[in-house]
């Protein structure tokens, strides 16, 4: 496959064949090869091709070439290539413009691209402008968006702890994982335990990652087995909820291990845990 690559890479390096470039670009960047894609389709970009102005953006993005990378979206986008508005938003982010990556997410919705017009609707709540985000939200879930429906239903549950949101959490917990982490909760307070598991257990076995914390709360709480809430946690942190330092550590605290505990603390604590924070300065300061 590198062989061939290579020779189709030398046969077309002055090619002059906008898609025969950008076929293979995207192969060479299947393959890892941004540097070699990024030149193929550099050269398509250069005869006018706004398609591959979007996919050199995307070869700039992956070597962390944000800069570059957004002015190549900006040329595909001059040249009617809309599905580059939500790539721009994500770059704009990584970069730190959240008002221009609004203006991206935002060109993306009224495109058509209700993913991006979502990512509009997290990055809203991520500033605190809960009710915008929630607006927006609902707007996509009108446009038929599944992901969004979830999503609506999870964020109403967390405002008002609604039991009558059950239908809509079931309906959206394969479309947005928080749901099914959303509907366990529910079942617990509704007194339903063992679907509760039963529901975080298949989460944790889809690589649901914010299963892994209220499961493991479950085991602590409600089977009093530590050994499957340690489980619970260390695959949590294995999955990127940080948030399973902190409840980690309170456990392995409670069973005289303050070494261990320490360690937790300071690990979520790195991750942006506050609650790690503040406890790992509890300990410090003892």
């Amino acid at each position: 496959m590198t062989e061939d690559l290579d020779a189709r890479l030398r046969r077309l390096q002055a090619s002059e064949d906008p898609d025969a470039l950008i076929d293979l670009g995207c192969d060479l960047a299947d393959a890892g090869r941004q540097t070699d894609a990024e030149r193929c389709f550099r050269r398509a970009s250069d005869l006018g091709d706004t398609v591959a102005s979007f996919n050199l953006g995307n070869a700039l993005a992956a070597q962390q070439r944000w800069e570059e990378a957004v002015d190549a979206y900006e040329v595909a986008l001059a040249g009617g290539e809309p599905d580059a508005w939500r790539n721009l938003g994500k770059v704009l982010e990584d970069l730190g413009d959240l008002a221009g990556a609004m203006r991206a997410y935002r060109g993306a919705a009224d495109a058509g691209d209700l993913e991006g017009g979502l990512q509009l609707a997290f990055l809203l709540r991520e500033q605190g402008e809960r009710h915008a985000a929630m607006e927006v939200a609902m707007e996509i879930a009108a446009m038929g968006d599944q992901e969004a429906t979830a999503v609506v239903a999870c964020w109403r549950w967390c405002a008002t702890l609604d039991v009558s949101l059950e239908p809509d959490l079931r309906a959206g917990a394969d479309f947005f994982p928080a749901a099914r982490a959303d509907l366990a909760h529910l079942l617990r307070v509704t007194g339903r335990k063992d679907e509760a598991r039963f529901v975080l257990e298949r989460g944790a076995k889809l690589g649901e990652a914010v299963a892994w914390l209220p499961l493991g709360n479950f085991y602590a709480d409600e089977m009093e087995d530590d050994e499957a809430a340690e489980e619970a946690y260390r695959g949590g942190i294995a999955a990127g909820e940080a948030y399973c330092h902190h409840n980690l550590a309170v456990l392995l605290a409670e069973r005289g291990d303050f070494d261990g505990a320490v360690e937790q603390f300071r690990l979520g604590a790195a991750a942006g845990d506050q609650l790690a924070a503040d406890a790992l300065r509890e300990l410090e300061r003892g």
